[in-house]
């Protein structure tokens, strides 16, 4: 074993950062012995250096990341600092000076990943993110590299805790949304501002990065639509159950049927009790892969938090550590087939619309003709009405978003039709 230690730079000693710390120290012989050298924690960056830091000693912490990164002997940098900048520059800046990246940081990866793989190219250097999809679950790996010689067809998963929490929490307990929301933030799942997780920010992120791993091609954030759960109901529950389904927030990416292009998408949507993914409770995360060869795979297990996003960096670390002192690197971009990534319109699927309509002779004939006028066939259709009053569940065979866009605009437009209470994919048939 080399004697000489390996020195690695952290950017960021939050919740995960710490975490990382802790692990490089406790665990220190165990990770020498694997890597073949000892990993020396060399400087740790933050932004407020009174902050007492359990484990790490006080000389080790600066609120200058740049002359960090920018030391000349560091030989990995790990970021888990997230955010855009100077998260973006600090990586760019480690590579000019020699070091190898590991980073959780998902936004940077889905906006900027080409770049940041060019510039670890140009510069003989790895940069590893498996902590950014899906917390301690071997995600990014598996598909990297276990599945490289396959053709994936489509990836589906729950790769959002906070949401699944309080989707899962509708469902056992007839909660609606604020109330199950409520919950999951007095319980530390959900932030302050739950934005970036209910309105499926985080999870596009990580579907951008996923989509461009499975099928070598370029895919940012601004590819992948983007639905939250927001308007999510307990009466959409109650239909999904007549189903026999739930509702999940899924991240899907697929390769068209010719193979031609892709398309990457978030947003809400009944799965059958029988899928696997419908078994996925509290703030767990799952992903289903289907591919040619290997058929269907799914991957399960904690996807946030400090100690599961610690031991996929800790991995990462381990991995690139190992290529540092072979002298080689890991694999870099594959974005070889260039496919174009199509939008929402050119996905097909199957729907649930829910309508208030007038409970009144010729109202079900009057849907069905829009529906059948822009192509879309109707699977079961389900009424129930009283005092005037009434509600239209139609469930469709599977047809483009563009055309099912075009009916529910129609509807919109009869007199019989009050309003379209909701509108909701089906998927994982």
């Amino acid at each position: 074993m080399r004697t000489r230690p390996l020195k690695v730079a952290l950017l960021g000693c939050g919740v995960v950062g710490s975490e990382v710390a802790r692990i490089m120290t406790t665990h220190a012989d165990d990770l020498a012995a694997r890597i073949g050298a000892p990993v020396e924690l060399a400087g740790v960056a933050v932004r407020r250096p009174s902050k007492l830091r359990e484990g790490i000693p006080q000389e080790l912490v600066t609120t200058d990341a740049t002359a960090l990164v920018k030391r000349g002997d560091i030989d990995v940098v790990v970021e888990v600092i997230g955010g855009i900048e100077p998260a973006r520059t600090l990586i760019t800046t480690a590579f000019e000076h020699g070091a190898s990246v590991v980073s959780a940081n998902k936004a940077l990866l889905a906006q900027d990943g080409a770049a940041l793989h060019a510039a670890a190219g140009q510069h003989g250097k790895d940069l590893y993110y498996e902590a950014a999809v899906a917390g301690a679950i071997p995600l990014i790996r598996p598909l990297r590299e276990s599945l490289a010689g396959d053709k994936v067809n489509r990836v589906l998963g729950i790769v959002n805790g906070t949401t699944n929490f309080i989707l899962d929490k509708m469902d056992s307990t007839g909660a609606g949304y604020q109330e199950a929301l409520d919950e999951a933030t007095a319980l530390g799942y959900a932030e302050a501002d739950p934005t970036a997780d209910v309105e499926g920010f985080d999870a596009a992120a990580k579907a951008a990065i996923l989509a461009g791993i499975a099928f070598h091609t370029r895919v940012r954030l601004d590819d992948v639509y983007r639905e939250g759960m927001t308007e999510v109901t307990a009466a959409d529950f109650a239909s999904a159950k007549n189903m026999g389904c739930t509702i999940k927030l899924l991240a899907i990416c697929e390769r068209a049927e010719d193979g031609q292009s892709v398309t990457a998408r978030v947003h809400p949507a009944m799965i059958p009790l029988s899928h696997p993914l419908a078994s996925v409770r509290g703030a767990y995360n799952a992903v289903f892969v289907e591919s040619d060869a290997s058929g269907q795979l799914m991957f399960y297990g904690p996807g946030a938090g400090g100690a599961p996003t610690a031991s996929a960096v800790l991995g990462d670390l381990v991995a690139v550590c190992r290529n540092r002192l072979s002298g080689t690197t890991g694999p870099g971009e594959s974005a070889y087939t260039a496919l174009p990534v199509s939008g929402m319109g050119e996905v097909v699927t199957r729907y649930h619309i829910s309508l208030d309509v007038a409970d009144k002779p010729g109202v079900l004939a009057q849907v069905a003709t829009v529906f059948a006028e822009h192509g879309v066939s109707i699977d079961t259709v389900r009424q129930q009405g009283k005092d005037g009053e009434a509600s239209l569940v139609v469930v469709t065979h599977r047809a483009s978003d563009a055309a099912l866009g075009g009916t529910v605009e129609a509807l919109r437009k009869l007199d019989t039709v009050r309003g379209v209470a909701s509108i909701m994919r089906v998927e994982g048939e």
